[in-house]
């Protein structure tokens, strides 16, 4: 597999079209997101298993690769722990059927940046992309170690550790404990965290920002420790030194 192009994060906003990849066995959905992207500009190449989506992966470089999680052939979810096992870091949302909050973890865990619940709307989708890719681009701006308690983030050293334990994190996951431990004490909302780490001007139909949370709490659980994360129902989130 090939390393991902290097895109303007607006496909509106450049004359080389970005170069998607659409992994969807439903040959009419396939189609009318084909054409849909088509006439936002994109360049699309639609394959309908995972088998022939690793084949498209090793021989184009794709700014954006839609993966249904759910393929005939080799899984979805295969698919996405190929392209990360060999170090292709292409953003990746899934196109998913799926609403139990498990099965999007499982997306979340094998690396995908972001994932979209059928039936949706191609402008939602859209956003997505766009953010997804703003925030691929976007350089690293806090070059400082930010702690809280126990739990210790290095945004450029892509390091967190809690109570000395280094926590494997992916870089969404990082993101996020990074503005949840900068803002240790008080509470965030999820619109504030939706535009401060997936970059959204939207509201997304999905709970993306509480299935992240789940993850992390998960992540960061240790025998003995209190969950730092404390939901504010009705608000947001606040992480507690």
């Amino acid at each position: 597999m090939r390393t991902p192009a290097s895109p303007s994060p607006d496909a509106d906003d450049t004359a080389i079209a970005l170069r998607a990849l659409v992994v969807e066995d439903d040959a009419e959905l396939s189609a009318l997101l084909a054409r849909q992207l088509g006439g936002l500009g994109y360049e699309v190449q639609a394959v309908g298993d995972g088998r022939t989506a690793i084949t498209a992966l090793a021989d184009t470089r794709f700014d954006v690769v839609l993966l249904d999680r759910m393929l005939p052939v080799i899984d979805g979810i295969d698919v996405l722990q190929r392209m990360r096992g060999e170090g292709v870091e292409t953003p990746v949302i899934l196109l998913t059927a799926l609403g139990m909050t498990a099965e999007r973890v499982e997306g979340l865990e094998a690396g995908a940046d972001d994932y979209i619940v059928k039936p949706f709307e191609i402008e939602e989708l859209h956003a997505r992309i766009r953010a997804v890719l703003r925030r691929r681009a976007a350089p690293a701006t806090d070059n400082a170690t930010l702690t809280a308690g126990d739990v210790t983030v290095s945004v450029l050293r892509h390091r967190v550790t809690r109570a000395g334990k280094v926590i494997p994190l992916q870089k969404t996951e990082l993101r996020l404990l990074a503005e949840l431990v900068r803002e240790a004490g008080n509470v965030l909302t999820r619109p504030m965290l939706l535009e401060r780490v997936w970059g959204y001007d939207f509201v997304p139909t999905a709970n993306v920002v509480d299935v992240h949370i789940l993850k992390l709490r998960q992540r960061l659980d240790m025998p003995g420790l209190p969950d730092p994360i404390v939901t504010v129902r009705g608000v947001g989130y606040m992480f507690c030194a």
